[in-house]
C-alpha cells in the first residue's frame, strides 16, 4: 500500500470528512450495472456460492453432497477444486461485448469472495487466479475490456468474512485443519451464528472479534486492489458492518476518495445496512427494494438467478420482464440496478443468463432515454402491486401490471413507464386535470418505440389511446413532453 498522497489530502479518515463525498454523475446517469460472481465456487455448481462454507457444515445439503461426490474432506477438500478452474474459455472482451449489448453502464466483477481465493494478481497471497486455475489476472482483463468500450470498472470484495467463512472444517477431521493450507482457509475462526450459541447473523460484535493481523491485511488488500486497477466502484458485503471494522473503513475511504482525487476520476463505495454514516458512500440492498422514493441515490444488487449468485446447474432464472420492471422500479425511486451473473468454471456465461441481459439490451434500446441521464420525479408512480422493502424480498411480489405505472424526468420531459401492457387504453392517475403533480401544460404524448399517441386529460387521469402492435416485449415508456 503507497502512501503517495499530497501533505494535505482532502479525505481525512473521520466520518466528518468523510461527507464530502458526492455520487459521481457516471454513477447516477449510468443506472444499470453488471455484477460478476466467478470463482472456484462456480466448479461444484451445486446450491450456490457459499457451497466452499456450507461443504464444511456437517448435516447441510453441500456436505452430504461433498462427501457422496469427492469423498472425505480430508481427502478432497475445497482447494481441490482450483485445478478445475480453468477458465480455459474465458475471453474478456467477449464478456464486455455482452455486456454493452446489455446496455449496462458499469462493470464489477468479484475480486475477491469469502473463501479468500483473489481473481487478480495479489502480491499479498499466492492463492490468486493469477498464479493457479486459470493462471490470469481476471480482474486486469476485464477491466481493460470494460473500459475499451466505454463502460466504467468496478470491483466488489468480501474478504472481511473470511474470517470466519470455513470454521466448519475445525469440527471434524478436514483439510481446514491441515497446516499446510492455513494461508488459504485461515484464520478460520469459530466466530460465526453456527459456532456460537446466541449469536445472529446480524449482530455487530461477533466474538472473537477480527485481530489486528486480519485487519491490517484486509486493509491492505483492499488499497492493493484499488492501486492495481484504479476501480471506480468498490462493493462491500454485509461483514464490514462489524464495530471492530470502523477506523479501518474510515482509512480505506479516505485512501481510496483521495486517490480518485490523484486520478480526477469520480469514485463510489456500496456498503450495506449501516456500515457507513449517511452521505459518505452508496447504499446498496442485497436482493430487494424499497417501497419509496428515497432522498440519496442508492443501489440495489440482485441477480438473474433465484437460487443462486454463481453458476451451479440448476439454476432458477427470473423472467427477464421481472428484472426489467424491478430496474424501472428502483430507477423511479433514485436508485441503480447491479444485475448478477455467473460463469461456468470454463469460463462461458450460460445461455440462460445471456438470454437475460440481450432482453435487457433489447428494451434498452428502445426505452432506454427514460433510464440513462434521468432524475425522480415528485413521486415515483402509482399502481396496484405491492413491492416489498429491505433484503432478500426480490422474489417476493406478484407479477407486475400495466397499471403499474413508475416515472422518471430528464428536464421537461417526464417518462411514464407501464410496467405491463395496458391493453386498449393506458390511463395515468397521477396526471388527472389539476395534479399537483404536474407543473405545466401537457403539450405531446408518444410511446417509445411507436409513435405519437391520442390522449385526453381529465379528472380521471391521462388517458391514452394504445396502438394495436406492442413496440417490445415488456415494459412500455410515454414520453410526456412539458409546454
Amino acid at each position: 500500500m503507497s502512501y503517495n498522497q499530497s501533505p494535505k489530502p482532502k479525505f481525512e479518515a473521520t466520518w466528518e470528512s468523510l461527507k464530502q463525498f458526492q455520487t459521481p454523475d457516471w454513477y447516477e446517469n449510468g443506472k444499470f450495472g453488471i455484477f460478476i460472481h466467478w470463482g472456484v465456487y462456480s466448479v461444484p455448481a451445486f446450491a450456490n456460492e457459499w457451497y466452499a462454507r456450507n461443504m464444511y457444515v456437517q448435516g447441510s445439503p453441500e456436505f452430504e453432497h461433498h462427501v457422496k461426490t469427492y469423498g472425505p474432506h480430508t481427502e478432497f477438500g475445497y482447494k481441490d477444486f482450483i485445478p478445475q478452474f480453468t477458465g480455459a474459455n474465458f475471453n474478456a472482451d467477449e464478456w464486455a461485448q455482452l455486456f454493452k449489448e446489455s446496455g449496462a453502464r458499469f462493470v464489477v466483477p468479484v475480486a475477491e469472495h469469502h473463501d479468500g481465493f483473489a481473481m487478480y494478481d495479489s502480491d499479498l497471497s499466492d492463492w490468486t487466479a493469477a498464479k493457479m486455475g486459470p493462471k490470469r489476472d481476471i480482474i486486469g482483463a476485464l477491466a481493460a475490456a470494460t473500459r475499451q468500450l466505454g463502460m466504467v470498472f468496478g470491483v466488489s470484495s468480501h474478504r472481511a468474512e473470511h474470517w470466519w467463512f470455513m470454521d466448519g472444517g475445525r469440527k471434524f477431521p478436514s483439510d481446514v485443519q491441515d497446516p499446510a493450507y492455513q494461508d488459504f482457509y485461515g484464520p478460520a475462526v469459530p466466530a460465526s451464528p453456527e459456532a456460537v450459541n446466541g449469536a445472529t447473523w446480524r449482530n455487530k460484535d461477533w466474538q472473537p472479534r477480527p485481530d489486528a493481523k486480519f485487519l491490517e491485511d484486509w486493509l491492505a488488500r483492499t488499497c492493493e486492489i484499488v492501486d492495481k486497477y484504479q476501480p471506480q466502484l468498490v462493493w462491500f458485503d454485509w461483514w464490514i458492518e462489524q464495530t471492530v471494522f470502523e477506523t479501518y473503513l474510515q482509512r480505506f475511504a479516505a485512501y481510496y476518495y483521495n486517490r480518485a482525487e490523484e486520478w480526477g476520476q469520480g469514485v463510489a463505495i456500496n456498503f450495506k445496512h449501516e456500515a457507513f454514516p449517511e452521505g459518505t458512500a452508496v447504499y446498496d440492498i442485497e436482493r430487494g427494494q424499497l417501497k419509496g422514493l428515497y432522498p440519496a441515490f442508492w443501489q440495489n444488487d440482485t441477480a438473474v438467478g433465484k437460487n443462486s449468485w454463481c453458476y451451479v446447474e440448476d439454476q432458477d432464472y427470473k423472467d427477464p420482464a421481472d428484472v426489467i420492471g424491478d430496474l424501472v422500479d428502483v430507477v423511479s425511486k433514485n436508485g441503480a440496478l447491479l444485475l448478477n451473473i455467473g460463469p461456468k468454471p470454463d469460463g462461458t456465461i450460460p445461455e440462460g443468463d445471456a438470454n437475460i441481459l440481450r432482453a435487457m439490451g433489447r428494451w434498452l434500446s428502445i426505452n432506454g432515454e427514460a433510464i440513462y441521464d434521468t432524475r425522480p420525479w415528485s413521486i415515483y408512480g402509482e399502481g396496484p402491486t405491492e413491492v416489498s422493502e429491505g433484503s432478500f424480498t426480490d422474489t417476493n411480489r406478484s407479477a407486475y401490471t400495466g397499471q403499474d405505472i413508475r416515472f422518471t424526468t430528464n428536464g421537461k420531459t417526464l417518462y411514464a413507464i407501464a410496467l405491463a401492457w395496458p391493453g386498449d387504453e393506458a390511463v395515468i392517475r397521477s396526471l388527472s386535470a389539476g395534479s399537483p403533480h404536474q407543473t405545466g401544460e401537457i403539450a405531446s404524448v408518444s410511446l417509445l418505440g411507436s409513435g405519437a399517441v391520442e390522449w385526453v386529460q381529465n379528472e380521471d387521469g391521462l388517458r391514452i389511446k394504445l396502438p394495436r402492435q406492442q413496440p417490445g416485449e415488456h415494459a412500455f415508456t410515454f414520453k410526456i413532453e412539458f409546454a
